[in-house]
């Protein structure tokens, strides 16, 4: 990205019979964003009028074949496709699916090469996107696969910020799947990101148990008592500042979370639950620890309001702003990092 350039943000379609091309399109439909960045959407000019006509959204955009070609002050739509498929709002069709990673594909392609800067995935159908080339649960796996680094799922909303140690498996693999090596590894993504990412110099970083209460010293499971503890000891006498296992049922309820930086809960559920109680419509999904920047809402599909103009896009923005004070966030750590003196010379111009 050249200097003074805004921010080239991509937009993943997600399911065409979905809110994905309706949340987008209501979030750029105020002509103030295009002050924060150029957003360029993988699609089809056809596609998007198509929709944009349905929900009776009143935009201008530019097509173009390439996302190197964007032009910046307007909404930029990539042709992915030349066709124009079959739109079956509300419903989980094979087609809905098979466009939503044609348009992930190119996006994630883009990034890659750098004609974009940032990707903000729109939601899929985990199940209708399942294919002989594509067997991914869902984005976060894909992109760990596409892009370089260690991926965490965390979620976010203002301060509260929740990470999964696993995500998208079974609850009968969880307590198999949490290693030594796993916890380690996800601590160390996390405590990185919410330095290079956020801007938090020591971040505090909460560890929920995997059993209830924690195994109550091994009476309900041995796992936090032979896998987590041991590690939180190791990493705390390593300079990690991270506590634990702490008993999940009560650990948002009394308002602890408010005391750390970051909460590192053992499986989906577990914090996913207490994240969107707390912050439904405002929470963004973004993949920390890869060497690209992607977010996306804290929503799904939406099927049953899909094509009536009802979504509330208030999540999908905030995924937007997100993405990009991350990518400044993580500009400027890298460039300190590169020249720490340039730090002290601020802070004695200051």
């Amino acid at each position: 990205m050249k200097e003074n350039q805004k921010i080239n943000l991509g937009i993943s379609i997600g399911d065409l019979n979905g809110i994905g091309c309706e949340v987008a399109l209501k979030t750029f439909e105020d002509p103030r964003m295009l002050d924060f960045c150029t957003p360029i959407i993988f699609a089809s000019n056809k596609t998007v009028s198509h929709q944009k006509s349905d929900l009776g959204i009143e935009m201008t955009f530019n097509g173009v074949r390439d996302a190197s070609q964007a032009v910046e002050g307007k909404i930029n739509i990539v042709n992915v496709w030349k066709e124009v498929p079959k739109i079956e709002y509300g419903q989980a069709t094979q087609e809905g699916g098979s466009y939503a990673i044609k348009s992930l594909r190119a996006a994630v392609s883009a990034l890659k090469d750098g004609s974009i800067d940032v990707l903000v995935t729109a939601p899929i159908n985990k199940n209708n996107i399942q294919s002989e080339d594509f067997k991914f649960p869902g984005h976060t796996d894909y992109l760990a696969q596409e892009l370089n680094g260690e991926s965490l799922m965390f979620m976010v909303a203002d301060t509260l910020r929740v990470g999964l140690l696993t995500d998208h498996i079974a609850v009968k693999d969880v307590a198999q799947a949490i290693t030594p090596s796993l916890v380690r590894h996800k601590i160390a993504t996390m405590e990185k990101s919410l330095k290079m990412d956020f801007g938090i110099r020591r971040p505090r970083i909460a560890l929920l148990g995997i059993n209830p209460h924690s195994g109550d010293n091994g009476t309900i499971g041995e796992e936090d008592d032979k896998i987590l503890k041991p590690i939180i000891t190791e990493l705390f006498h390593k300079g990690t500042l991270v506590y634990g296992p702490y008993s999940a049922d009560s650990f948002f309820g009394s308002d602890n979370h408010k005391n750390f930086d970051a909460i590192l809960a053992a499986y989906h559920d577990q914090g996913l639950i207490p994240f969107k109680t707390l912050s439904f419509g405002k929470g963004v999904n973004y993949t920390a620890g890869l060497d690209k920047v992607r977010t996306s809402p804290d929503h799904g599909t939406a099927y049953e309001i899909a094509g009536k103009g009802q979504a509330d896009n208030s999540s999908f923005k905030e995924a937007v702003f997100m993405a990009i004070e991350v990518f400044k966030n993580r500009t400027e750590y890298m460039e300190l990092s590169k020249n720490p003196l340039k730090k002290q010379k601020t802070k004695r111009a200051s």
